[in-house]
């Protein structure tokens, strides 16, 4: 069975407790992400997604120069390196997520989104039931 160390990225961009909200956002912007780990002496401390922007930090009012942990989410859902793909898919199915932090020894080594999943062709199933379950709980909401 295929692993997630097999198709997550590695090369993830990352900020530190150090950094505040306008740097998060720069930083989304020239990735071109929606999502970017806080990482604190090599340790996945949080994340923070462009709807963690918007809810958390512009509708409260908060400026660019708020600090990260002000607006980050601090209750992760990660995967090992190891964790089959089958499995991943299932956990962001599961928790609404679309994407999975990948750590070992609680540090931050790669990031599985579902555009991983989809591009992968073993996956392609797997990515299309985990969004499809996370859109239809979207729609729920609205």
């Amino acid at each position: 069975m295929q692993s997630v160390r097999e198709i997550m990225t590695s090369d993830v961009e990352y900020c530190t407790p150090l950094d505040n909200v306008y740097e998060v956002s720069l930083k989304m912007k020239e990735n071109d992400v929606g999502a970017i780990p806080i990482v604190d002496n090599d340790k996945l401390i949080g994340m923070i997604t462009d709807r963690d922007l918007v809810v958390r930090g512009y509708a409260e009012k908060h400026s660019g120069s708020t600090k990260v942990t002000d607006v980050m989410s601090d209750e992760l859902i990660t995967i090992k390196p190891d964790t089959s793909v089958y499995e991943a898919s299932q956990l962001m199915a599961k928790h609404q997520i679309r994407r999975l932090p990948v750590v070992e020894h609680d540090k931050l080594v790669g990031i599985v989104s579902l555009g991983d999943l989809a591009t992968n062709k073993l996956s392609d199933q797997k990515a299309g039931h985990a969004l499809s379950e996370i859109s239809e709980n979207e729609n729920m909401h609205h």
